[in-house]
């Protein structure tokens, strides 16, 4: 009952907004999009359709071009009838250039070229380096890589071949009438049409205008897209114009227009959205106002006090007398309050020490406090000839050093699911296997140990690099049966590990110093950790055992370890 009453409270408070939100912005989705995809459709067949016949009318002045000329020569009076155009005399050359001058007054975009019966170069007007003979060229337009030039950087044109005059065995010669697809002419259709051009064959660009965002144009596709570019935003369309496509032309247009000015009337229409959502917020606020009074002074000493926990400070709130479920939170927040003050003053003191894992486990109550036989592997990882370094330096500067390679060091334990028992001076104690048994622990242990190696190889670079000596270290491992558990006084306990396992494993790292070595481990580690690539050591005697201990070298990790 009482939880019904909270709910209806809070779903009358935020039913207007809510539902002002939903109906809004989706609406406002949609209007975006549909308005810039509507923008593409409607302007970009309009470019393309003006560019088309913009190109028909270029392409029909050139087939008026070529004509006119051809009719002319054939029946100009000054050419004196038949004749080899190759040796003309300067006036018939001079005569050719003054019948060709209006046409290219009238389409300076237009290259002419006159040749001979015998097909060689006789004159020519607009072009910078002609082509001294006349390419062989189907009947009709075709599309000519170089237009009527014969450097290779030309632009890509559309020419037309005709010829002139009749005779034996052949015509008295041709002229080649051609229209280059350059930077002028694009240009030129861009001031015409408005946005952007740019001209292809295949992947690579041959023109674009400069406005044209290049770096899109591989992104676009037929039909058009829609591309951003840092302000702009730009609708892009490959085309064919059925003109080259009917010459059987290998290129492709593209067509690029700003709709910028879509974005700027949907960023209105946003506006006016969000308008309306304010004030439906508003207006739902005001509704809700008088049932939020009440709720709002209860929330806000819960949320007073829920910021203050945050801050590891454990405050109580004060329950106002709602008679609904606010009243049973505010009581159950002091509940949990109290709950929390127990935890996690036995979390932060565990959590030193161990993983996060092990953390869980212990807080989960599934490990029972005093000692337990358990078989774990022992680690013991302490720093050569630290003394004499320690010396050299201050307090501070040791506390550095130690700080930064204790992080290194503990982190690999910590990955590895290893328990940090304690730190002794530069010396640091580590159990796998407590209070959590893993089947692999000895594997653990060792893969930590030769990660340890290996990142104080990368450690030592740093510190090289900052004028400070490289370090070593010595690690011992053992295997064996310890007691685990907290031990200790009632007001004094520490989570620990002992046995004569945990001596083995000091001794062995003590003896890494005497054999030259950094990782030892006990005969009962090896043949826990299968697989591992080790060398036999020998046998030694250790201070408080009697029987002598068989040892091995670590090389590193076996082919089946990771």
């Amino acid at each position: 009952m009482l939880l019904g009453t909270v709910r209806r409270k809070l779903t009358a408070l935020v039913a207007f907004s809510a539902l002002a939100a939903a109906v809004v912005l989706p609406l406002l989705w949609w209007l975006m999009h549909r308005e810039l995809i509507d923008e593409v459709d409607n302007r970009v067949p309009e470019a393309i359709k003006g560019f088309e016949e913009e190109l028909g009318d270029d392409i029909k002045d050139l087939d008026v071009t070529a004509q006119a000329l051809s009719g002319q020569l054939a029946t100009a009076p000054s050419w004196g009838g038949t004749f080899e155009l190759s040796t003309l005399a300067a006036d018939r050359v001079a005569r050719f250039e003054q019948l060709a001058a209006p046409f290219r007054a009238a389409y300076p975009d237009l290259d002419i070229v006159l040749y001979g019966p015998d097909r060689k170069l006789v004159a020519q007007i607009g072009c910078a380096s002609p082509q001294l003979v006349l390419p062989q060229l189907p009947a009709g337009h075709s599309i000519l890589d170089h237009g009527c030039e014969a450097a290779d950087d030309a632009p890509v044109a559309i020419g037309i071949v005709v010829s002139f005059g009749m005779r034996e065995p052949g015509p008295d010669g041709w002229i080649l009438v051609c229209l280059p697809l350059d930077k002028a002419y694009f240009a030129n259709a861009q001031k015409k049409l408005g946005g952007e051009l740019a001209l292809k064959r295949h992947k690579k660009l041959l023109v674009a205008t400069p406005g044209f965002p290049i770096e899109h144009l591989d992104d676009a596709v037929e039909g058009g897209s829609i591309h951003d570019e840092g302000g702009a935003t730009w609708a892009i369309a490959l085309f064919h114009t059925r003109i080259t496509t009917a010459l059987h032309g290998r290129l492709t247009f593209a067509a690029a227009l700003d709709v910028s000015d879509i974005k700027r009337v949907v960023r209105k229409h946003l506006l006016l959205a969000l308008a309306i959502v304010l004030l439906a917020t508003t207006l739902s606020m005001a509704i809700g106002w008088r049932l939020a009074t009440r709720m709002g002074t209860a929330l806000a000493r819960v949320s007073h006090a829920m910021g203050r926990l945050e801050q590891q400070e454990y405050v109580k709130v004060e329950a106002v007398k709602t008679g609904d479920e606010l009243e049973d939170l505010a009581n159950g927040f002091n509940e949990m309050v109290e709950g929390l003050q127990e935890r996690d003053k036995l979390r932060s003191t565990m959590g030193k020490y161990m993983t996060a894992e092990i953390v869980e486990h212990l807080m989960a109550g599934q490990v029972e406090l005093g000692g337990k036989t358990l078989e774990l592997t022992i680690l013991f990882c302490d720093l050569r000839d630290f003394t004499a370094l320690s010396e050299k330096r201050t307090a501070q500067q040791i506390v550095e050093i130690l700080n930064e390679y204790f992080t290194v060091m503990v982190d690999i334990i910590m990955e590895e699911g290893g328990v940090v028992d304690k730190y002794i001076g530069d010396n640091i104690m580590a159990v796998f296997g407590a209070p959590v048994t893993r089947h692999d622990d000895a594997v653990r242990a060792v893969r930590a140990s030769v990660r340890m190696r290996e990142a104080l190889a990368k450690l030592n670079e740093r510190f090289t690099g900052r004028g400070l000596p490289a370090l070593r270290f010595g690690i011992g491992l053992h295997t064996g049966e310890v007691v685990a558990g907290n031990i200790g006084s009632a007001k004094r306990m520490e989570y620990t590990v002992i046995g004569d396992a945990v001596n083995l494993a000091s001794r062995l790292e003590s003896k890494t110093k005497e054999l030259a070595t950094d990782i030892l481990i006990s005969e009962a580690t090896h043949a826990a950790a299968t697989g591992i690539d080790a060398e036999a050591g020998g046998e030694i005697h250790v201070k408080g055992r009697e029987q002598p201990v068989q040892i091995y070298k670590v090389r590193g990790l076996g082919p089946g370890i990771t």
